[in-house]
């Protein structure tokens, strides 16, 4: 089966693959992820350093079949990642699940009420290199989100097309050196002509990374796995 057919990109058939792939593979989408991956060396992955646990919400939603995947710009002020686009996330608190984390993050960043979200799967830990221990969830959210946004910690809320975000020519590769050493990135640009003038949101470094990992284990690896 060719994994870029964009019928597999709908809502439902998106749905159904998480679901499928999650009982049949629990091995693979439990399995660590991460900066790493690109940088086996990586600087800062230096052993026995301490990863804060975060979690951030992957909100699909329904446009008439079509999926989407609902991102934030970070604003300029926040002294971690500003301006950098991200999944709707942050730490997780003591006693909270990744899930539970996830939720509530969504619902205070972009008021995204968390009865509308059905979580449908928690891929394993991903591992940055800004030191923090991600778990990414998959969220399918029911009905038309009503968002009020954060004005401290979101600039703005966009969508993108699932089917963008899981074809690999979207994904491109860049460095740059850190501490005299390269280090490797994915880039997603993208050009968001749902506000006017239309802006492009560079979807980079670990978030990127994050959309990377789902699209390997959910249409890359796990597809050539069979």
């Amino acid at each position: 089966m060719d994994y870029l057919t964009p019928d597999i990109y709908g809502f439902e058939a998106f749905e159904k693959r998480v679901l499928e792939r999650f009982a049949s593979r629990a091995d693979l989408f439990a399995a660590i992820g991460g900066d790493q991956a690109m940088n086996p060396n990586h600087p800062m992955m230096v052993e026995g350093r301490q990863f804060k646990p975060a979690a951030v919400l992957i909100p699909v939603i329904d446009r008439g079949g079509e999926a989407t995947i609902l991102l934030t710009q970070r604003t300029e002020h926040l002294s971690a990642h500003s301006g950098q686009v991200a999944f709707p996330g942050g730490k997780i608190d003591p006693g909270e699940s990744p899930e539970e984390a996830a939720l509530r993050e969504a619902e205070e960043e972009v008021g995204l009420d968390s009865a509308q979200v059905d979580i449908i799967g928690t891929f394993g830990p991903y591992f940055s290199g800004s030191g923090y221990c991600i778990s990414p969830v998959i969220g399918m959210v029911r009905g038309e989100p009503r968002l009020t946004l954060s004005e401290d910690e979101v600039a703005a809320a966009f969508e993108v097309p699932l089917g963008f975000l899981m074809d690999q020519k979207n994904h491109a590769r860049e460095s740059r050196l850190w501490e005299d050493k390269k280090v490797y990135y994915y880039v997603m640009p993208f050009a968001d002509e749902a506000v006017e003038p239309p802006v492009e949101r560079r979807i980079w470094g670990v978030t990127a990374g994050i959309i990377r990992m789902v699209q390997e284990r959910l249409y890359g690896v796990a597809e050539a796995d069979g």
